[in-house]
């Protein structure tokens, strides 16, 4: 059975699959594509925008984690600057006595009439808000990737009802086209009985009735049929195509595992609740970047190169090259009352946080056993209704010979006929019901 094989692997691998279809999603020239699940799958990965969505969330998520350790560590800056300022012109030579009077310089900021500033600059900054933002952005990182993962999973849920369902609306179309003929055939049986006296004039009419009826039947098979195309080719391609077929492996659908090993693979292997873990983590870091900013945060800044009045390295004999150190601590005093603002906020967000992990807990265990229940129905019910389906073909036929020997009204036959293909459809869903319960099933357990 070609069937979900996703859950277990890391979403990298994921991402590489989806970028290499295999050889049999290629089309020949002049020959319809043949798609099987997995194929579909592949195309789906490409093509779906809300998956393709979580995949770029999850790049932005590693870049916002890059961006975050870069603020732990040291920049590296190199400044280049010229200032000019207009001198007071020559002293007097009284100036040169310190009692003298002089006139006022016209130096208001600068060291010198020309000043040249060419220097590298090693900047560090140490808060605690720092820090606590690069342990937010790889929580996120990773509540991205339980995203990606859940994306992942639902997009294989969806692509499965569509592949089926089109598997589906193909078989209904066939047994319509089926109960089409045999109405039809029926009616030509109807009518030479009349006409050799053997029934009435009334059993011709339902007999007629009941062929326009699979008439009907049979264009509104053909319409669903092609509804489900349409949908599965939404899905598949990147432009609109119709001209595809699909491969019908309904017949082979694989066992159940033990609820007790469904249990265990869905609390390892669960990205819900890995998402709802890490949006914890993302919301307690935010509480401890809140509290940053009500401590004081530290910054060092090392200069080295030309902060000269010549831009040269060495000026009559004297080396302009230096250095020199800045440290500062920032010491929040007063803001109105934001930054315990924000704390509180980050408070709220990580409580709520909190109360959404629990209830994820909890709705994982109840989807848990729903959908294994369901799955489990789904498998014990298909032997059943295959024999129903073999049984309503055998009445079928009886039917038809005990009313060509006058031994049963016409409306046995129509309700034979009507039975017949009431119980091939219904096998037909039961066997897609089975896997999309399987689909629903791995999105929280990944494959088995």
């Amino acid at each position: 059975m070609v069937l979900l094989a996703l859950g277990g692997s890391s979403f990298a691998q994921v991402t590489l699959a989806a970028q290499t279809p295999s050889a049999s999603v290629t089309p020949t020239s002049g020959a319809p594509i043949t798609i099987t699940l997995q194929d579909a799958l592949q195309r789906a990965r490409l093509n779906d925008p809300q998956y393709r969505s979580a995949v770029t969330d999850l790049g932005l998520s590693r870049e916002d984690r890059v961006q975050a350790r870069a603020g732990l560590l040291p920049n590296i800056n190199y400044n280049n600057s010229f200032i000019y300022t207009q001198g007071s012109g020559p002293l007097p030579a009284s100036c040169a006595n310190a009692t003298a009077s002089c006139p006022a310089s016209r130096f208001i900021a600068n060291n010198g009439v020309h000043e040249y500033i060419s220097q590298g600059d090693v900047h560090q900054a140490l808060s605690l808000t720092n820090f606590a933002d690069y342990r937010r952005s790889s929580a996120a990182l990773a509540q991205a990737r339980a995203k990606a993962e859940i994306a992942t999973r639902g997009l294989v849920v969806t692509v499965t009802q569509a592949y089926y369902g089109l598997v589906v609306a193909q078989r209904r179309y066939a047994t319509a086209q089926r109960a089409d003929a045999e109405a039809a055939r029926f009616l030509d049986i109807s009518v030479k009985l009349e006409n050799g006296g053997e029934v009435a004039h009334a059993d011709v009419i339902k007999a007629r009735i009941q062929a326009q009826q699979q008439q009907r039947d049979l264009q509104e098979a053909q319409l669903a049929m092609e509804r489900a195309r349409l949908d599965l080719a939404v899905l598949l391609f990147p432009d609109f195509n119709q001209d595809f077929s699909v491969v019908d492996d309904l017949q082979t659908p694989e066992p159940l595992p033990t609820f007790d090993e469904v249990e265990a693979a869905g609390k390892k292997n669960n990205p819900d609740l890995r998402a709802a873990l890490a949006a914890y983590e993302v919301a307690s870091h935010e509480v401890t970047a809140a509290w940053g900013g009500l401590l004081p945060a530290l910054s060092i800044d090392y200069f080295y190169g030309i902060d000269s009045n010549q831009f040269a390295i060495r000026t009559n004999g004297v080396r302009n090259l230096g250095y020199s150190t800045v440290a500062t601590l920032q010491i929040p005093i007063f803001s109105w009352g934001s930054d315990r603002s924000k704390l509180k906020q980050a408070e709220l967000r990580r409580d709520q946080a909190h109360v959404e992990l629990n209830y994820a807990q909890k709705q994982l265990l109840s989807h848990l056993r729903q959908f294994y229940l369901e799955a489990k129905t789904s498998r014990s019910e298909m032997e059943s209704l295959a024999s129903s389906a073999e049984l309503a073909a055998d009445s079928m036929r009886l039917t038809t010979m005990r009313y060509q020997a006058g031994e049963s009204t016409v409306l046995e036959v129509v309700d034979a006929q009507n039975t017949l293909t009431q119980a091939r459809n219904a096998y037909d869903d039961g066997q897609s019901r089975y896997r999309v319960a399987v689909a629903n099933l791995q999105t929280l357990t990944g494959t088995f």
